[in-house]
């Protein structure tokens, strides 16, 4: 994967890349070799065939979610596991099995995110995170942690406000900035949580964000694999630190997250940009499942983070 990644570099020739959470799994495929089953949009780059033909698409959807005692149990292991100071912030995710009565690829076309992937009727995403972005030499990541309904009144002022939210959201800063700094140089925080409008299927919701920036070298490009793998997987969605956090999301999950939280993304022959792969559907055996989760962190309660997890689970038509 790294070669291939680097050798495509350094050939300046553009490629889209799928890569699997536990960084295992991949497709990477220059852009003149893509068929009709797989399509992208990033943040307006995309090769979706132009007015096309959309089937109306119910975003209401019947789910069936763990239950609340098998999400408390694996909360309470993972509180227990920072107790004992292994980890101190944990994405904490779980599959739901929905029912809708459309396909993959129309939910693709219908559904309104900056960041899509569709992928061989296998799975789809739609994403409102973006992982790195690399132009004109500068890397940038931009994590979300924090979420908040926006029809509650003074939405915007209470999640600033949390707590338990500004410290999740600094703990994932400072993870990603040491992430760039292996990769980077002059690593530095320029926004520091600011407030992103997100559709949730018939809610809106307030996501908090942050930019991290670092400088590159003019040849960048001729190491792509080299900067893009020592960043995985995304820190906003595993936790810190983030080895021994990944020995415990393999332990209290018990489900393999498979390309869900995983990344994809473009090189067009100047400048990369990419996404997590989470607001995801795949499909198994003729189930639809959505996985979806939240941070956790030593002051997280139990119930709301499960309510958060719950409000993942959308179609944002």
């Amino acid at each position: 994967m790294r070669n291939k990644l680097n050798q495509l570099g350094k050939q300046k020739k553009p490629f889209l890349f799928i890569i699997d959470f536990d960084v295992k799994k991949y497709s990477i495929t220059p852009l003149n070799q893509l068929n009709n089953n797989i399509f992208y949009s990033i943040d307006g780059f995309s090769n979706v065939p132009p007015n096309t033909y959309l089937k109306k698409v119910n975003p209401f959807l019947k789910n069936k979610a763990i239950n609340f005692a098998r999400y408390r149990t694996a909360f309470e292991q993972v509180i227990q596991e920072m107790i004992e100071g292994n980890t101190y912030l944990l994405n904490l995710t779980f599959p739901t099995e929905i029912e809708i009565k459309t396909s993959l690829l129309n939910i693709f076309f219908s559904s309104q995110a900056p960041f899509k992937l569709y992928y061989k009727d296998q799975f789809i995403t739609f994403s409102p995170e973006r992982f790195i972005k690399i132009e004109n030499n500068l890397i940038q990541t931009y994590p979300m942690k924090g979420t908040i309904d926006a029809k509650i009144p003074n939405a915007q002022e209470k999640i600033l406000a949390d707590e338990k939210e500004k410290a999740e959201h600094t703990m994932v800063v400072d993870l990603l900035r040491n992430d760039l700094s292996m990769v980077a140089k002059q690593v530095s925080v320029n926004k520091f949580r600011y407030i992103d409008k997100i559709k949730a299927g018939e809610k809106n919701l307030l996501q908090v964000s942050s930019k991290i920036t670092g400088v590159l070298e003019n040849n960048w490009h001729d190491r792509i694999g080299d900067i893009l793998l020592p960043l995985l997987p995304a820190g906003s969605i595993s936790g810190a630190p983030k080895i021994k956090t990944l020995e415990i999301i393999n332990q209290v999950e018990n489900y393999k997250r498979g390309f869900f939280s995983g990344v994809f993304g473009y090189f067009d022959g100047n400048k990369l940009d990419s996404a997590i792969m989470i607001r995801f559907i795949e499909k198994q055996q003729g189930k639809f499942i959505y996985k979806s989760g939240g941070g956790i962190t030593i002051d997280s309660n139990p119930k709301l983070e499960y309510e958060e997890m719950l409000d993942k689970v959308y179609l944002p038509i």
